[in-house]
């Protein structure tokens, strides 16, 4: 069998080599980062030059909260907004969904992008907003400045989830948004670190604890390290958004259906349908060949349901069981790409639905 090819790097990406050498010159700062001693002060000083090194990649002058990810991110600054409302898009991420069970749903056009007059509309009252900035489902991208100039002019608060975004991909974002959620395992970086990143401490209740007292719980500076160390190598984002416009091409010519098309996108996430073949008969397709691809986001995809993001868009149920999500990582090639379609046009005709 040939090498296993990975395309689900919008699961997770392989951690770097500078972000693993991180971790384990972290690993040497055992003491607690709290702790008053020359030993905790000796780490505490390596941690706060990781946060100023996650601050710095995201142009951030405000402060940083080390979470164990975007996950925990979310949940921090959606239960603890002090202001009261709660909006989120219809296509967010399960793990915002959860943290605000009572949010005001706000729709999305067919081609995934926020309805930005419904947005309006809703914030008759302020409110906390979340966005997941490119979708983990199928990369589409929301217009951040349309909707922050929305949110702020309504008295309300912005979080953007940026966990599937390179930083730096948007240098305007450190302007728009009071809340951002990353996570470094999406960006080359180890798991169980990410950070929210908070304008104003002012706008978020604390608890007590660590993290300047918004999050209990002794500090994984190992995590922080590896973090800083992975956000400091640039992406290759012009090389992926080449690599994503080569199979968009091949899957369109083969038979194949491009989710959102015609939407901005997420230069490494890619979702598409092979009419007539379930997602879950293509996984296990492209498993046994050696290829790993997904059916929506990994929080989600050994759920039986329809995805709720593709529902939002208005595609039946029978429709969105055919989509699975491809996304690169740094060292996908041309190669790679060429072999997942030609395996996908293989699956295609034995399904009698190649059509070029």
């Amino acid at each position: 069998m040939a090498d296993r090819l990975y395309l689900d790097h919008a699961a997770t990406t392989p951690m770097l080599p500078e972000a693993r050498d991180a971790v384990v010159a972290g690993l040497a700062h055992w003491a607690n980062p709290s702790s008053p001693h020359a030993e905790g002060r000796a780490a505490r000083a390596a941690l706060e030059r990781a946060r100023r090194g996650i601050a710095a990649a995201y142009a951030w002058r405000g402060e940083v909260l080390l979470t164990s990810g975007a996950s925990e991110s979310l949940a921090i600054a959606l239960g603890r907004s002090v202001i009261e409302r709660r909006v989120i898009g219809a296509t967010e991420h399960d793990a915002a969904i959860r943290a605000a069970p009572c949010a005001e749903i706000v729709p999305v056009g067919p081609d995934g992008v926020i309805d930005c007059a419904a947005l309006a509309m809703s914030l008759a009252t302020p409110g906390l907003v979340a966005v997941q900035w490119a979708n983990s489902e199928t990369g589409v991208r929301q217009p951040l400045a349309e909707i922050a100039s929305i949110v702020h002019a309504a008295g309300g608060l912005l979080l953007v989830d940026a966990t599937q975004m390179p930083a730096g991909a948007d240098p305007d974002l450190a302007g728009l948004a009071d809340f951002i959620a990353i996570s470094a395992h999406k960006r080359g970086g180890p798991p169980g670190i990410g950070a929210l990143l908070v304008r104003d401490l002012a706008t978020l209740s604390p608890v007590g604890g660590q993290e300047r007292g918004y999050r209990a719980g002794t500090e994984n500076l190992p995590g922080a390290l590896g973090y800083a160390a992975a956000l400091a190598v640039p992406e290759p984002v012009g090389r992926l958004a080449a690599l994503r416009a080569r199979l968009d091409d091949a899957i369109a010519r083969s038979g194949g259906e491009i989710v959102a098309a015609g939407a901005a996108r997420n230069p490494a996430i890619g979702s598409y349908r092979m009419h007539g073949a379930a997602a879950a008969t293509q996984l296990i397709r492209f498993d046994m060949v050696g290829i790993a691809v997904s059916a929506g986001s990994a929080c989600s995809s050994g759920s039986m349901k329809p995805s709720h993001v593709l529902t939002a868009m208005g595609w039946d149920t029978d429709a969105s069981r055919e989509v699975i999500r491809v996304s690169f990582g740094r060292a996908t090639t041309e190669a790679d790409v060429d072999r997942f379609v030609a395996e996908w046009r293989s699956i295609s005709r034995g399904m009698g639905r190649f059509a070029a």
